[in-house]
């Protein structure tokens, strides 16, 4: 690490010479440090500066989001080219994202951030994300791919997500937004936000909650209920200081109870009622309680420099109280064994399906209790200088700790009287007893140089990971070490890349990149890192109000991390496990025209998004996960080919706004060629609408649908059984604004 800091302070001093020479007359570089200066919580700001990157990135602005107002990150991210999404619930409650192909449960496997912030839960020691940023609350989304994302770690092979919330306005703004619809669902949101020449804030609350669209054996609620309140309050020196600096202090804090299930349906009962659920699931819920706090310094000491410092803290607690196994007798089996194959393990099936009584301690409920936290700071200094050769340098560090504890324990229950009743009590801990922590230092650079029609972006990250885990086991409950294991593993990593960009003309461009894809490891000091070198191809183009991008990508893993977890199908260990070679490739596709272009009063802008995924595994092995892996079989749970349609027509105060999206076929266990109906999810076509009229300056109408052909469609055989896609769906609200 020594090492490091000097090579990051020589460079910083270098930097900081050349920002002492006469100011040079680079307006791009200036307006870059701008966006820096202004949103220091965005990644690049824009969809000019999205559009002008030397890797592949993506820019989902307001405009973007109110379209159609989703709650469900899903429905926004399955619009951008190169992200494949496992649904799970049809809320998008915990939604389970792949970018380019990577392992997309519970969206381990990229860096998820909100405001610039790591956001997953524990991103080092356990990074599966139980809890997400509620989009709803959001301004803006960002997503990177290739090389345009080596600053951002720990996870670069597929890319980063930065979710950017509402932004303190310039002047006094209120917002309420009121919502219902069927299944009883109802959002309110409430912001109002206000800037002097001192002093600015913004405060948010936002409620979304629905009984569900499942019917439960014997009746109750499927739904959820998800509280959001969030400010920024934001003190920043005069206009006339000689040095300009804010301080920005960020709080949140959210709760919600989601009445949700691992227990899918077996595929006979799923053709009769895809919307059914056992009745041996019926206290299956989530709890959960999230607080942030994030504390921004911004300081510019001269006109071309510009540091941003974050001290961050975010904990999160939650409880998923579910069904894990059954036992008539025969010993337990999960249920993802049982809706596997329901004849072999009739028994355990009938007392999950039939709804009859059945004796005291037939059904395991576990207590996934488990705390987690995620604390660190974080500085960055962006430098513009040069003249001839315009530069812009980015020179970043972090450090952060973050933890996962698990105290878990089972309860049994019966069904009697057609209830789900409890039995016996289980003793907290005597499941899951361990403390997983991970301590990071980690540090980037990336430069840009501009000269001509050339972009040239060199960058390099260093990770310094410790990882340890103590296993207290399920006989010490007090912890006190009698029956202790621990485990330690040590990660250190240089992980380079760099992209060019070539303007042939104002039309016409060309970008590409090669960087390396890096995943830290588990505890265990057996599990390797996730290697890869990741290459991009693409170009950019405008022709004859035809505006697109055309991405060809190839992620070659010299060893990709499998996770053992229970969302995947897996014994819910969270322990990673080597997988070995495997090859990933695939093309991204952006068109958008707007055929009335040229019309001062109508607006129809038509875009279509195509993804293509090919993956191909290079060595054979066994797992609970994949399972039985040969060589050139596909990793599940990725679609070769998705696509979209978004149309929009608008004139004065209204407009109308659909999305039609294709997801194709997933195989759900390792293999090729044709998919057998057990190891499959099917393609499905889902269209989603929306409609708004402006009344006056102050109030709109909007109508809201999805799944607007009420198609009926399974998502998921993940964790446990067939899953369904959530049926039609419309609200209706006002949006009040001040």
């Amino acid at each position: 690490m020594q090492k490091i800091s000097l090579v990051l302070i020589s460079l910083f001093c270098f930097a900081f010479a050349q920002a002492q020479q006469p100011q040079p007359t680079a307006q791009d570089s200036i307006n870059n440090l701008s966006v820096i200066l202004l949103r220091p919580s965005s990644v690049f700001g824009s969809k000019y500066e999205a559009t002008n990157r030397t890797g592949s990135s993506y820019y989902m602005s307001k405009q973007d989001l109110s379209k159609f107002n989703y709650t469900d990150v899903n429905r926004a991210l399955l619009s951008i080219p190169g992200v494949n999404i496992t649904e799970e619930d049809g809320y998008g409650l915990r939604p389970n994202i792949s970018l380019r192909g990577t392992q997309a449960e519970r969206s381990s496997k990229i860096t998820l951030m909100e405001d610039g912030v790591l956001i997953a839960p524990a991103p080092y020691s356990a990074p599966a994300a139980y809890y997400f940023p509620n989009v709803a609350r959001m301004e803006a989304i960002e997503v990177l791919k290739g090389s345009s994302q080596v600053q951002y770690g720990p996870f670069t092979t597929g890319g980063a997500i930065n979710f950017v919330s509402s932004s303190i306005s310039n002047e006094l703004e209120g917002y309420a937004r009121l919502n219902v619809g069927n299944y009883n669902s109802k959002q309110t949101e409430l912001r109002i936000s206000d800037s002097s020449d001192r002093f600015g804030y913004v405060a948010e609350f936002l409620n979304f909650n629905a009984d569900g669209f499942k019917a439960l054996d014997g009746g109750g609620n499927t739904g959820f209920d998800r509280n959001d309140y969030s400010g920024k309050f934001r003190y920043n020196s005069a206009a006339s200081a000689k040095v300009y600096q804010s301080l920005t202090l960020k709080l949140q804090f959210s709760e919600g109870v989601d009445n949700e299930t691992y227990l899918g349906l077996a595929d006979d009962d799923f053709k009769v009622n895809p919307y059914r659920r056992y009745l041996a699931s019926a206290v299956d819920r989530i709890d959960t309680e999230h607080d942030q706090i994030q504390l921004t310094h911004v300081i510019q000491p001269v006109k071309n420099v510009i540091v941003t410092t974050t001290a961050y803290s975010n904990n999160f607690a939650r409880n998923w109280y579910k069904l894990n196994d059954v036992d008539t007798g025969n010993g337990k089996v999960g249920i993802a064994a049982i809706l596997d194959d329901p004849t072999t393990f009739a028994d355990e099936y009938n007392a999950m399906a039939s709804g009859n009584d059945t004796s005291a301690d037939v059904f395991l409920v576990k207590a996934n209790n488990r705390v987690y936290y995620s604390r660190g700071v974080q500085t960055k200094a962006n430098i513009s200088f040069g003249s001839k050769v315009l530069s812009d340098l980015e020179i970043g560090l972090r450090y952060h700790t973050d933890q996962e504890d698990r105290f878990q324990w089972v309860d049994t229950y019966g069904i009697t009287n057609g209830r789900l009743a409890l039995n016996t009590p289980g003793t907290p801990g005597t499941d899951a007893n361990r403390v997983s922590d991970a301590r990071s230092i980690a540090a980037h650079a990336l430069y840009k140089a501009n000269f001509g029609k050339w972009t040239v972006t060199p960058g390099i990250r260093y990770e310094d990971i410790n990882l340890t885990r103590d296993n207290y086991g399920s006989n010490d409950v007090a912890r006190t070490g009698v029956d202790l294991s621990s485990r330690e593993n040590n990660v250190q990593v240089w992980i380079p890349g760099v992209g060019a960009h070539y303007k042939v003309h104002r039309d016409l461009s060309f970008f590409g990149g090669v960087h390396k894809g890096f995943s830290p490891p588990g505890s265990a000091p057996d599990v390797k890192e996730e290697e890869s070198i990741n290459y991009e191809l693409g170009t950019r183009f405008l022709f004859k109000g035809i505006r697109g991008e055309i991405t060809g990508f190839f992620n070659d893993y010299s060893n990709l991390l499998g996770s053992d977890l229970a969302a995947s199908g897996g014994g819910g260990t969270t322990d990673m496990f080597n997988a070995g070679e495997v090859n990933v490739g695939g093309i991204e596709l952006a068109v958008t025209y707007d055929f009335m272009e040229d019309k001062t009063e109508w607006s129809f802008p038509l875009t279509f998004n195509y993804t293509y995924t090919n993956t191909s595994f290079q060595n054979a092995f066994d797992s609970d996960v994949y399972g039985t892996v040969n060589i050139g079989d596909e990793i599940p749970y990725i679609a070769k080919h998705q696509w979209n349609i978004i149309a929009g027509i608008s004139h004065g105060k209204w407009d109308f706004n659909t999305n039609a999206r294709f997801v194709g076929a997933m195989r759900t266990q390792a293999g090729t060629g044709t998919i057998a109906a057990a190891d499959r999810v099917d393609s499905n076509f889902i269209i989603d609408a929306s409609a708004r009229y402006k009344i006056n300056d102050h109030l709109t109408l909007t109508a809201n649908m999805i799944n607007l052909l009420d198609a009926e469609y399974a998502v998921s055989r993940q964790p446990a059984g067939l899953r369904p896609g959530h049926p039609f769906g419309i609200n209706t609200g006002l949006i009040a604004r001040f």
